[in-house]
């Protein structure tokens, strides 16, 4: 069987990417697709040929890439997958766009439903450089989310990283999805049951992971709180921080490893769609004291592996973090939990069964469904996923 692998972009290394990275792995002798590749900034793929569209041509390409928006559907409709058996797109936006040829199969890993058409409020808040240009992207928008929902029926089966995200993709494209939770490497995280006087956010430093919430929570309290990743907000969140919080910014592997399996706890104040730092911190033993709606919902069990707060307020999660400190956790049983259902080989005994599916009579209950007349409007409510905030039809990546 011929495969071909695509993905949206690699020119940064988040989630979606590690996800690709381990598909890559899986299929050592599948050919790898892309818009925009910057090797120095993504997954290490060793050796591995990487074509790419016509896109890689342009001048700063990989450095401006938000910029190129309305050129990637052409860009990945010009790719020639005609010959291959099984296309298995990565996506959070335009790589489910390639095209196929008719004996071909054709599955979509979808991270998210295309975000900054669909969560526009939302993307231009972390973006602000785009503000100003609004009312001209709106038109173009308008444009591109016609486009995005008839690209959308492409794929012959779609997998979504959580329930949440499958609701979504059946909400804005009309499509069902399999939900397969993502895994992690299990492999590469510290166990131990000696925990520290400090707890932990892991994050972005952007405005939607809501650390605002975490802040003030920790400042009300006094507890130790230590705060690990960079980003825009950084300067204005130091600001609010009592001296009780310490900002690490970027750390190693081996540091962040050790800081997971160490702290108390750790903490998610975001609405996250799926989130695998919750599932890292489980898998160093570690519970998590969650926002109880989004991707968390699929992976923490409350009171065995983590606990949930109502709401998006310091006092809500202040309210969380004291109840936490009456549990006595059992530590090996939350990293029991993460290895036995998030390893890498549970993810792929659950691919394999997808494929070999996919490929029986069964297929046609997963045939494409006909294209919507209405175009979902990019502020409408989605189905809900567990507790929500007053912005829950706003989601996130």
């Amino acid at each position: 069987m011929k495969v071909a692998l695509v993905h949206d972009y690699l020119t940064q290394r988040g989630g979606a990417e590690r996800v690709f990275e381990l598909l890559c792995n899986y299929f050592p002798n599948a050919d790898i697709f892309t818009s925009l590749y910057d090797p120095k900034r993504t997954i290490e793929l060793g050796e591995r040929l990487v074509q790419t569209t016509v896109l890689q041509s342009l001048p700063n390409a990989t450095k401006y890439f938000r910029l190129l928006a309305p050129f990637y559907y052409p860009a990945f409709r010009a790719l020639n997958l005609q010959d291959y058996d099984l296309i298995i797109s990565s996506t959070s936006s335009f790589a489910k766009s390639v095209r196929k040829g008719t004996h071909a199969k054709h599955i979509c890993f979808c991270h998210n439903v295309t975000r900054f058409l669909w969560d526009t409020k939302t993307y231009l808040n972390e973006y602000k450089e785009f503000r100003t240009f609004y009312p001209v992207l709106e038109q173009i928008f308008q444009v591109l989310r016609k486009t995005d929902v008839m690209y959308a029926q492409e794929p012959d089966l779609y997998i979504a990283n959580s329930s949440t995200v499958a609701q979504r993709i059946q909400a804005i494209y009309g499509k069902p999805a399999i939900t397969i939770n993502y895994p992690i490497d299990t492999h590469q995280f510290s166990f131990s049951k000696d925990k520290e006087n400090f707890y932990l956010a892991t994050a972005r430093l952007l405005s939607y992971k809501r650390l605002d919430v975490t802040i003030e929570a920790f400042n009300r309290l006094g507890w130790s709180l230590m705060i690990l990743g960079d980003g825009p907000e950084r300067k204005r969140l130091e600001a609010k921080a009592g001296k009780n919080i310490t900002f690490l910014g970027h750390l190693n592997d081996l540091l962040r490893r050790l800081l997971l399996a160490k702290a108390q706890s750790v903490v998610v104040a975001a609405l996250e769609d799926y989130g695998l730092v919750p599932i890292e911190a489980n898998a160093s033993g570690t519970p998590v004291i969650a926002y109880g709606a989004g991707g968390v919902l699929d992976t923490q069990i409350p009171g065995k592996t983590g606990l949930f707060f109502d709401e998006q307020t310091p006092e809500s999660l202040a309210a969380a973090l004291i109840k936490a400190r009456q549990i006595h956790w059992d530590y090996a049983q939350i990293r029991d939990h993460a290895v036995k259902r998030f390893s890498e080989a549970v993810f792929f005994e659950q691919i394999e069964q997808v494929v070999h599916d996919l490929y029986t009579p069964k297929e046609k209950e997963l045939s494409r469904s006909p294209i919507s007349a209405t175009i979902p409007s990019p502020l409408s409510p989605i189905p809900p996923s567990g507790r929500q905030d007053e912005d829950s039809h706003l989601y996130t990546l």
